[in-house]
């Protein structure tokens, strides 16, 4: 199971250490635990886990290792759900300080406890619902399976610092509205394309810049 999920990683050009190897098999073990009681995923095998949810973390953490522009740097996980997209992040890239924004307490207690399993000192949840809350703003900003990006994005507007990057997963490369995001100050790159291991679809992660104001 962790060897589909390493390769991926590596395929992806993400060298995982061993502590992360490690935390994020425990994460696995213990989704898989409470995924009936808290209705974590619908996964029918523990691999799965690794190849469909923890990949697509490390699909992101593999562009962030890239990207980032300096070796400390934030980000949200916007409607984090089970904490698989930022908990991903967190154990691969230790020097990211990864907050994991949730607005259902069951997932933010479970999300709490699995931080505590893993030993992570970079990753903190906040219980939040976006919109009625202020979370704090970041250099990166994560989000999957929230809504249609025209929807999401005056949500997420406010949490990206100037420079900084929204990264919505998308099954297809939705195109945002070009008023829209000149509106909310944003231009829209090129998004990141990749496959999940045992599936022939392509997935992608896009891209939208806030840009610096004058």
């Amino acid at each position: 199971m962790q060897k589909k999920m390493l390769d991926f990683a590596s395929s992806r050009g993400l060298a995982l250490v061993q502590e992360a190897t490690e935390q994020l098999a425990l994460y696995a073990d213990l989704v898989w635990q409470k995924k009936d009681f808290l209705n974590l995923t619908s996964v029918g095998e523990k691999e799965e886990i690794f190849t469909r949810h923890l990949c697509d973390g490390l699909s992101a953490a593999a562009f962030l290792a890239l990207e980032a522009k300096q070796d400390c740097f934030s980000v949200a996980d916007m409607g984090a759900g089970a904490g698989y997209i930022g908990l991903s992040v967190a154990a691969a890239l230790p020097k990211a300080q990864v907050t994991l924004v949730e607005s259902l307490q069951k997932r933010c207690s479970f999300m709490n406890w699995v931080i505590l399993k893993l030993g992570l000192k970079n990753a903190s949840v906040l219980c939040a619902r976006l919109g009625q809350k202020d979370v704090g703003t970041f250099d990166f900003v994560t989000e999957r399976a929230m809504g249609q990006i025209n929807d999401i994005l005056p949500l997420i507007a406010p949490c990206v610092k100037e420079g900084g990057l929204f990264l919505p997963y998308q099954s297809d490369p939705a195109e945002a509205q070009k008023s829209l995001l000149e509106k909310l100050g944003f231009s829209a790159k090129t998004p990141v394309s990749y496959t999940l291991p045992e599936e022939k679809k392509e997935r992608f992660l896009a891209i939208f810049k806030k840009e610096w104001t004058l």
